[in-house]
């Protein structure tokens, strides 16, 4: 199931009309929600089943379904409902170029203004982490009025976060500095205040702010990581200011344990070091210097070390660690080496991917989602390096892109194997009508239907004979109608006798029989009639059906050839466009496969320039040091001239002898990297801290 979110449940919210239940119209209504109605088309109930699934691979079918219910018109009613899904959905899947369109049309007017202002707020948040600044500050403009205390703060701090990325400093600092919110959120307002002011060159007003979240009690993980990066920013920005002396207390503050730990580390070293501290500057920098040398600060205290030992006249310690930080780049960059071979070779984005998320049900990898993140990696020899080429932003966006692609060309592959299933469904139905073709024309040639209905008509004229002749015998069974006309041939019989006493009583006792005989035909003549017309309607309606499956035949006799030819022909040109897709989809899955593999080597190749940039300072001042010192020992082995008479004896040189005031200047590197401005302003979370 995928991770909640705070944009799906306000889409879901501006995009559905939800069934309307008894007890919801008692309750009072949010001004941030639609009203609530009835799902009055069956096809619009099919969509907000699936997207009630919660999950991408739903999603993606929702969507697929709005399209296409879409094109046949089967959700007249929901007509402007259906495109805010529509809409949701693309922005769910990350094309929000559509989505916005999609709320440039709709959100007007007629959605109430707590759903349309969260649905601009949520979409220029989107906007804004796809780095589209200009989109997400339209959006945010398009907020009318004003929100609940909390989506008001996102807002605004948002909006400044964008006016800073686009360096317009004073509206940043005019939108914070008019900021009024929750207590949640102020450390987050000062903090981009802050930082805001110091791009603008004014540091003196930016220390407050700084030095207020830098400060503070800090009751969460991320509070806490924000209080050091405000330290950090501040420290930075008086050490870029060349105030070490009040860069130091602020570097201080921030935690010997937290992610900014080994900038904060190299920067309270550089600030010693500017005050001319060389042993205040080691500490630190000797704490620095044991950690993981991948990070760029690790490495730059590597050079950072032995500089001081050698502004302390410590020559042999510092040449002792210069030779040990070439050692060390050189080992870094032979990995670098292998790294990057590694992921030219094709192999780094594959492995990236298949420590992805698990399998779904159907055994697919749910590799697609905008809103997923990279949060592992594979184990190999790049590996290491990539946390700041994961951590990126570009990276980010073209994995997520990069997952849709694959998960696009899984789907594209099942719908190929649809159209080969269907292609031999029509194969089969071809198969089936030359099978049947003969019999069906035998029996169409047959007349079997019109001898039916002339039978039929027949047997209602003969129904209406006897009720005409009141001919009960004729209703009688077929015991009951031997009877009579064995009775009826004794009459005969009888009635050609001569006149006797005998054939008096014959005539008597065959009256009798007659009599009672009739009066059972009789008595049960009117239930008999009624049932037989009964018989004759039933036969009249199977007859009605069966003369309109002939119907149906006769025309499927002369369709179904023509129906299946449009089905191969439907099947063939989806086939087609298929296939066609499928090599777009891997033209462009290919390229975004080369531009994150440019990305990851462009990260990795800056590593190893400024691994070969550190280089090379270690060994220049590591040849300074040996060069100065093979010139001491030069001057001491050549032999002095005899003193003349008069002369004085010359003072010994302390300089060479110590390497003090008067002895040659040693190579005095800088930082290899200068101090870094202050971080740039973090984006407010989607969610307040809890």
């Amino acid at each position: 199931m995928r991770r909640p979110s705070a944009i799906g449940a306000l889409l879901l919210a501006a995009s559905l009309v939800l069934l309307a239940l008894p007890a919801a119209q008692a309750r009072r209504h949010d001004p941030e929600k639609l009203s609530e109605g009835h799902i009055r088309d069956l096809h619009f109930g099919d969509v907000l089943f699936l997207y009630f699934q919660q999950d991408d691979a739903h999603d993606f079918e929702a969507l697929t379904r709005v399209l296409a219910y879409q094109h046949w018109g089967r959700m007249p009613h929901h007509a402007e409902d259906a495109e805010l899904i529509a809409g949701s959905l693309y922005l769910q899947e990350g094309m929000h170029n559509e989505a916005g369109e999609i709320f440039e049309r709709l959100l007007t007017d007629n959605v109430s203004s707590g759903v349309r202002n969260r649905a601009w707020l949520y979409l220029g948040q989107v906007w804004y982490a796809r780095g589209y600044y200009d989109k997400a500050e339209g959006a945010l403009r398009k907020v009318n009025g004003r929100m609940s205390p909390d989506y008001e703060a996102q807002k605004e701090l948002l909006l400044a976060n964008v006016l800073m990325h686009q360096q317009r400093y004073d509206e940043a600092i005019e939108q914070l500095s008019n900021w009024r919110g929750s207590p949640v959120w102020s450390a987050y307002a000062r903090f981009n205040l802050g930082v805001a002011l110091v791009r603008a060159n004014r540091l003196n007003d930016a220390d407050p702010f700084l030095s207020g979240v830098g400060t503070m009690l800090a009751a969460t993980p991320e509070l806490a990581a924000l209080r050091d990066r405000a330290n950090l920013a501040l420290g930075f920005a008086y050490l870029q200011a060349n105030q070490p002396e009040r860069a130091r207390p602020a570097l201080e503050r921030v935690r010997l344990n937290g992610p900014y730990s080994n900038k904060a580390l190299l920067g309270s070293g550089w600030a010693s070091a500017a005050l001319g501290d060389y042993q205040g500057a080691l500490t630190p920098w000797m704490e620095l210097r044991n950690r993981d040398v991948l990070d760029a600060a690790v490495q730059e205290s590597y050079l950072a070390v032995p500089y001081a030992f050698m502004k302390m006249n410590a020559n042999a310690q510092s040449a002792e660690y210069y030779e040990s930080a070439v050692n060390s780049f050189d080992a870094e960059s032979a990995r670098l080496d292998s790294a990057v071979a590694h992921i030219r070779e094709g192999d780094m984005l594959r492995e990236v991917l298949a420590s992805g998320p698990a399998h779904t049900a159907t055994d697919t990898p749910l590799l697609h989602g905008w809103f997923r993140d990279v949060r592992s990696l594979p184990r190999t020899a790049e590996a290491p390096y990539l946390y700041a080429v994961l951590a990126g932003h570009d990276f980010q966006e073209g994995v997520k892109n990069y997952r849709d692609m694959v998960y696009l060309g899984s789907t594209l592959d099942r719908w190929g194997d649809s159209m080969d299933a269907y292609q031999d469904m029509i194969e089969t139905r071809e198969r089936a009508y030359a099978e049947r073709l003969p019999r069906v024309d035998a029996l169409l040639a047959s007349g079997t239907l019109q001898q039916l209905q002339e039978r039929s008509v027949s047997l209602g004229n003969r129904l209406r004979g006897i009720e005409a002749r009141h001919d009960v015998a004729a209703l009688g069974t077929a015991t009951e109608r031997s009877q009579w006309a064995r009775v009826q041939q004794i009459e005969a019989g009888v009635a050609a006798l001569p006149k006797s006493p005998d054939s008096a009583e014959v005539r008597e006792r065959l009256a009798l029989v007659k009599g009672v005989l009739f009066y059972r035909l009789n008595d049960a003549y009117g239930a008999r009639a009624w049932q037989e017309h009964r018989s004759l309607k039933d036969l009249d309606l199977a007859l009605h059906e069966a003369q309109s499956r002939w119907i149906r035949v006769e025309r499927a006799r002369h369709n179904v050839p023509q129906n299946n030819g449009e089905f191969a022909t439907r099947v063939a040109s989806l086939r087609q466009r298929i296939a066609a897709l499928q090599t777009r989809l891997a033209v462009t899955e290919q390229r975004q496969s080369d531009y994150l593999a440019q990305v990851a080597v462009q990260e990795l190749e800056q590593q190893k320039a400024r691994l070969a940039t550190y280089e090379v300072q270690a060994r220049f001042a590591l040849a300074t040091m040996y060069d100065r010192a093979a010139t001491m020992g030069a001057n001491r082995s050549k032999p002095a001239p005899p003193p003349r008479q008069g002369d004085e004896e010359p003072a010994p040189d302390s300089g060479a002898e110590t390497g003090g005031e008067n002895a040659p200047p040693a190579a005095n590197p800088p930082p290899a990297e200068a101090p870094a401005p202050p971080p740039q302003t973090p984006a407010p979370p989607p969610e307040p801290p809890k």
